[in-house]
């Protein structure tokens, strides 16, 4: 008999759940959980729960920012004109993300904003 793998609180996840998203869906889905720093499961059952996320600003997280915001730049300079809801809805949230990482400080270099929290 396999040893029961228990979550970080000591709750045994045994049921699973799945559902059909479309692809524009998923990578917005994925982009939040990868700006978020968790595994996928515990943000969608902490986002389906409507426990909020927090999310402790690091190297990785800048960097999957920064890979976003170059990915949206490029497709913002292919279309020239913006008329995606779907552009703009990452936009905003990727600059949303950047707002709240920089707390207080403007200028916050990454060493100094690694102590500060996001709220998703």
């Amino acid at each position: 008999m396999s040893v029961r793998n228990n979550d970080p609180k000591g709750h045994w996840r045994s049921k699973t759940i799945a559902f059909r998203v479309s692809p524009e869906e998923a990578m917005m889905l994925d982009m939040q959980v990868q700006t978020s720093g968790m595994l996928k499961q515990d943000f969608l059952v902490r986002k389906a729960l409507n426990d909020k996320v927090v999310v402790h600003p690091n190297i990785r997280i800048q960097k999957y920012i920064c890979q976003y915001l170059k990915a949206l730049t490029e497709e913002l300079s292919r279309l020239k004109q913006v008329s995606d809801d779907d552009v703009l809805d990452k936009i905003r949230y990727l600059l949303n993300m950047i707002a709240q990482m920089g707390g207080d400080e403007k200028n916050a270099l990454p060493e100094q904003a690694e102590h500060s929290e996001t709220r998703i």
